[in-house]
């Protein structure tokens, strides 16, 4: 098979990219010549040496539409699509080029995202989440993050993207909604929250009552990889929308007892009424929308199972995380965030609702 993957050599893409050319498939990797991740050695030389390159700017791809047509791709794979704009530019690039597309969405088109933000109003969300819940209303979810018009984050709408590839005429797509990403090279370490206070010989973490409930849902970064490579290369993909993550999304408490059995934690959680929180502790989140989405589809549909075990997925997450920690001067290890002399004032005045 023939595969252009757009945006392959990331966190998440660089897998991708290393499963298609171990499986023996073609693969032209569109990207800007360097990567965010960190990829091991072995899969650096698969990118490196395997695969064919076109090394260009996201805004350029349409200029490159007769060289997609002179590859005639069975399937392209459009990893880092962010707006309408980068949508419609794909759908244009790959005219008459291919008729089926990948494309990386995520699970903040659902409703229940835009109501954990305060974006909207509304009840909970009674079950977990399937391809077919209801999707946010408002647009432009990160907007308000946005330091200036050309931030990533302004026009960042994955709900335009999936509405204008499902809508494309000619194309056969197929829509993957990703959930967290977790595992060596996240850019946003999210295991460090917790690790950084195992490690600091913390022996209790604090979380509010309801954000210690709360489900989100996760998956590793191998993990996520093998399914999106599987529905690149299975032609029963074509025409669906999958949502991509583990089968069940723990809560917040037993997201951190998962981290503490990797860092050989011996501490415990404990969960306080957000008025007794540290004021650096507490989220602007309505912890009362869960994220938690019913991944069966694409296990019943493309037989998808994980090759990677949560508890190995962890060991693996936690021994790079402690490898590569950001710099300590930096604001993500500040004192605002690690502030431990907050955390032991509001320890010492909980007595008996430690748990």
């Amino acid at each position: 098979m023939r595969v252009l993957v757009i945006g392959g050599t990331g966190f998440i893409g660089g897998h991708v990219t290393r499963l298609l050319t171990e499986a023996g498939h073609a693969t032209t990797v569109f990207h800007r010549g360097h990567t965010n991740a960190e990829l091991p050695a072995s899969m650096s030389h698969i990118i490196n040496h395997s695969i064919n390159h076109i090394r260009a700017e996201r805004r350029d791809l349409q200029a490159f539409s007769s060289e997609f047509k002179r590859i005639k791709p069975d399937v392209a794979l459009d990893m880092i699509c962010y707006n309408r704009q980068e949508a419609n530019d794909l759908v244009a690039s790959l005219d008459s080029a291919c008729d089926r597309v990948v494309v990386a969405s995520s699970m903040d088109v659902y409703r229940s995202y835009g109501r954990l933000l305060r974006l909207e109003p509304g009840p909970p969300n009674a079950g977990p989440l399937n391809e077919d819940s209801p999707l946010r209303e408002t647009e432009y979810p990160h907007r308000a993050i946005a330091k200036s018009p050309a931030d990533f984050a302004q026009y960042y709408e994955k709900r335009h993207v999936e509405r204008v590839v499902m809508t494309a005429p000619g194309l056969r797509p197929t829509v993957l909604r990703l959930p967290a990403v977790y595992g060596p090279g996240d850019k946003y370490h999210r295991t460090l929250e917790y690790l950084k206070r195992m490690d600091d010989g913390r022996k209790e973490i604090l979380l509010e009552e309801t954000h210690s409930s709360w489900r989100w849902t996760r998956g590793y970064v191998e993990n996520v990889a093998d399914a999106i490579a599987l529905a690149v290369t299975d032609e029963r993909a074509a025409g669906r929308i999958y949502n991509v993550g583990e089968p069940d999304a723990l809560t917040e408490t037993e997201w951190v007892h998962s981290i503490g059995r990797a860092a050989e934690w011996n501490g415990h959680v404990v969960t306080l009424p957000k008025e007794l929180m540290p004021e650096h502790l507490i989220a602007p989140y309505n912890f009362e929308h869960h994220l938690y989405c019913d991944t069966s589809r694409i296990r019943k549909e493309l037989r998808y199972a994980e090759r990677v075990s949560r508890d190995e997925a962890m060991n693996q997450t936690v021994e790079w995380e402690r490898a590569h920690q950001p710099d300590q001067s930096s604001d993500q290890l500040g004192a605002v965030r690690f502030n431990y002399e907050a955390e032991d004032a509001a320890l010492s005045k909980t007595g008996p609702l430690r748990r």
